[in-house]
């Protein structure tokens, strides 16, 4: 950043040395959740941004999704909580419900050796049941824009005790049209406070709100090849969409991911992918806006616990999203731009792991493709499409390689007389070619029905400029033509229409852990 007041320091993941979190200076109750968390040392943006948030100093701190950023907000967040007043005194504003969701989920993982409670606040909850969980009074609040400002304009959060303000995925509330909310909001909030801004790219609003809102920041850089798409497998099928569903079958009973992401572009095309892919017998579950929050709530529980194998999701109800053991992305719909390629593709291949994207592309889109990997500096293999015989050859190959750790194994005992008589009757090779047989997993094609969509495009190509668009919550995207600031002023009164086009009526939450009537 070129402004004269930001510090920046810029960091490798490589290049870091062994740090503990007891080497960070933090307190006891949080480094015993933090291990039965499972975590043995900070990531790099943590081991980085920590020291410097536990002085009070306000940071920039610049990554990508996935590397750890919640608990670099919230650890600080946790050790400046004055325990014996009552009321917010941090602010976590999160562009998505989802995210508010998993962001509070995990700081209440940290914190439960500690009496501080932190509390989503979101769009598409029963808001009356909001204001009975914030009657308690909540150290920690963490909030999309639009329902904070409901509940500010109502007078049922009270910011003037405020000490912490976090600002997570700041380029994405951008993107969705809360950079006036969230000015309102830094307005409202005491001038002395200490300000912490995450983000994973920084576009002019950003930098402007530096300018504005922050003190002498330090800006941490981690750079993003090393938390991205380096170890992710990429490869491409050119193919018609009316082949899409097929190829995808295909590829998921060659793969066999433990848990995949299909990425579609609009909510219908999830309906029936996941529809289309339950009819065919696999574990699937789809996610996007148009979803009760009872059931997107469930789908991401069910996913996490591996419940599902396969989550069919829009970019939007995506967004957001942090799971780990991700080990397949196919990318059923060509991605809006290169950026969020990135995005998507980085669902896989983390903490070290190894993961695999194919992206399905018409002959059409080719162009954009391009625009992609020249984005992402990088070629992009070209795969064929699977045969029949390719499927049943590998499903073949599984079924022999599960047979023969099955022979060598333990508890065959009790078999043998019945494989005695079979061999009486049976020669050996026959025997074995009917285990193999009944074993091999044979591809399903009953028929499915899957409404045809048509090619991506977008005018001015895949330049990476995201400021003239901004995203729908289903998925799409509103053009610069003022759409967005045209109903703005239509929603001051009523923030629950402006974050959830579900219905107007209050929905109860399958999620219970932050809401303890």
């Amino acid at each position: 950043m070129e402004e004269k007041n930001v510090n920046e320091t810029a960091v490798q993941e490589t290049e870091q040395k062994t740090v503990t979190f007891a080497d960070l200076g933090i307190r006891g109750e949080i480094i015993r959740a933090v291990s039965d968390m499972g975590f043995e040392e900070p990531t790099p943006i943590q081991k980085m941004s920590i020291p410097v948030t536990l002085q009070h100093r306000d940071i920039i701190g610049q990554a990508q999704t996935g590397t750890g950023k919640t608990a670099a907000f919230g650890i600080p967040i946790l050790e400046n909580i004055d325990i014996t007043k009552p009321g917010p005194q941090a602010i976590v504003l999160s562009p998505t419900r989802e995210l508010a969701i998993q962001s509070a989920e995990e700081i209440n993982h940290l914190a439960q050796y500690l009496p501080i409670h932190a509390l989503p606040i979101y769009g598409g909850q029963d808001i009356n049941r909001q204001f009975r969980a914030l009657y308690k009074k909540p150290n920690v609040i963490v909030a999309t824009p639009g329902r904070l400002m409901d509940h500010m304009q109502r007078g049922t959060i009270d910011l003037s005790h405020v000490q912490i303000l976090v600002l997570d995925e700041a380029d994405e509330m951008v993107d969705m049209g809360f950079i006036e909310d969230i000015r309102t909001i830094l307005a409202a909030i005491p001038e002395e406070r200490q300000t912490m801004l995450f983000s994973a790219t920084m576009p002019s609003a950003i930098r402007e709100l530096v300018n504005s809102f922050l003190k002498k920041p330090e800006l941490i850089k981690i750079k993003a090849t090393t938390v991205t798409i380096d170890l992710v497998e990429q490869q491409y099928l050119e193919i018609p969409d009316r082949q899409k569903f097929d190829a995808l079958c295909r590829l998921l009973d060659m793969q066999s991911p433990e848990l995949a992401i299909v990425f579609v572009r609009t909510k219908r095309r999830a309906d029936e992918v996941t529809e289309a892919l339950k009819k065919r017998g696999y574990s699937a579950e789809g996610l996007h806006g148009d979803l009760s929050q009872a059931k997107r709530d469930s789908v991401i529980r069910q996913f996490k616990e591996n419940t599902i194998d396969i989550l069919v999701a829009t970019d939007v109800a995506a967004r957001g999203l942090d799971i780990s053991g991700i080990t397949h992305v196919y990318n059923f719909d060509l991605p809006q731009d290169p950026e969020t390629y990135v995005h998507r593709v980085g669902r896989t291949g983390r903490a070290g792991n190894t993961g695999k994207a194919i992206t399905f592309v018409v002959s059409r889109e080719m162009g954009q493709f391009r625009a992609i990997e020249r984005a992402i500096r990088r070629r992009i293999p070209r795969r064929a499409m699977p045969t029949l015989s390719e499927v049943i050859q590998e499903n073949q190959r599984v079924a022999i390689a599960s047979l023969a750790e099955t022979a060598q194994g333990t508890g065959l005992e009790e078999f043998k007389e019945n494989a005695e008589e079979l061999l009486n009757d049976i020669d050996s090779t026959s025997l074995v070619a009917a285990a193999i047989k009944l074993l091999t997993k044979q591809p399903d094609v009953t028929p499915v029905r899957i409404t045809a969509d048509a090619p991506q495009r977008r005018r001015g190509g895949f330049r990476g400029n995201r400021s003239n668009f901004h995203h729908r919550r289903d998925g799409s995207r509103a053009g610069c033509n003022g759409e967005r600031r045209g109903f703005r002023k239509r929603y001051d009164n009523n923030r629950d229409k402006h974050e959830n086009k579900e219905s107007n009526r209050p929905k109860e939450s399958s999620f219970k852990p932050y809401f303890k009537d």
